[in-house]
């Protein structure tokens, strides 16, 4: 079962009638926080811990468009985990036909928006 999915709107595709590039990215975005969920660290729990994320970068990749009237299905995993950083890897589908690759690279923070390590316990959970 794919961590997120949405029907895709006419308002999101453009004028080749494919999703515009830069809606792939409001995908990730909200798929983000049901990959973190599947892992056992629900943002909530994040931010009740005086914690925050920030992008620092996206890449993606694209094989595949997506149509209005498709349905997008993201998946993803956490990658990799630095110090205060982590990278999620996502995957954009429309039934088995893979759209796009998404890679977000986080930065950890406290709520006054400053660096801070990943607690081990995350690290734990994280664990790739």
């Amino acid at each position: 079962m794919p961590a997120w999915s949405a029907p895709v709107r006419y308002a999101e595709c453009d004028q080749q009638g494919v999703v515009f590039n830069a809606h792939y990215l409001a995908y990730a975005d909200e798929a983000v926080v049901h990959v973190l969920r599947q892992t056992g660290v629900a943002y909530d729990e994040l931010l009740a811990r005086g914690l925050d994320t920030s992008v620092v970068a996206s890449e993606l990749q694209w094989s595949a468009p997506a149509r209005w009237g498709d349905v997008v299905d993201v998946d993803g995993t956490v990658e990799r985990v630095g110090r205060t950083s982590f990278v999620v890897a996502m995957t954009v589908a429309v039934g088995d036909r893979l759209c796009c690759r998404v890679r977000t690279t986080y930065v950890l923070t406290d709520l006054d928006r400053t660096p801070t390590p990943v607690p081990d316990d995350v690290r734990a959970r994280w664990a790739v």
